[in-house]
């Protein structure tokens, strides 16, 4: 194994990870970003005001995307698993 094929297993993965979470950080990051504009328009600073609707949102958003992430995660597995077979 060469280390141009270390460099492409490693662009697979970061690129793996970011596919998978990317919704669930995007959308946690808007739910929050509207929550912080609430509060500064009312000047309500609860912490569980925004705690719970991001934990809401994550889980929902695990619920519906999930076999889409395990989907994901296991091409990248078989691909890492095809590239162990082919390693001398």
């Amino acid at each position: 194994m060469n280390s141009s094929s270390v460099i492409e297993i490693m662009q697979a993965a970061l690129v793996t990870g970011m596919k998978v979470g990317a919704p669930i950080l995007l959308l946690s990051l808007t739910i929050g970003l509207l929550i912080a504009v609430f509060q500064a328009v009312t000047q309500i600073h609860e912490q569980t005001l925004t705690f719970v609707p991001k934990l809401l949102i994550t889980a929902i958003v695990l619920i519906v995307l999930g076999p889409w992430m395990i989907g994901i995660i296991s091409d990248f597995t078989y691909y890492v698993f095809d590239l162990m077979l082919t390693v001398n």
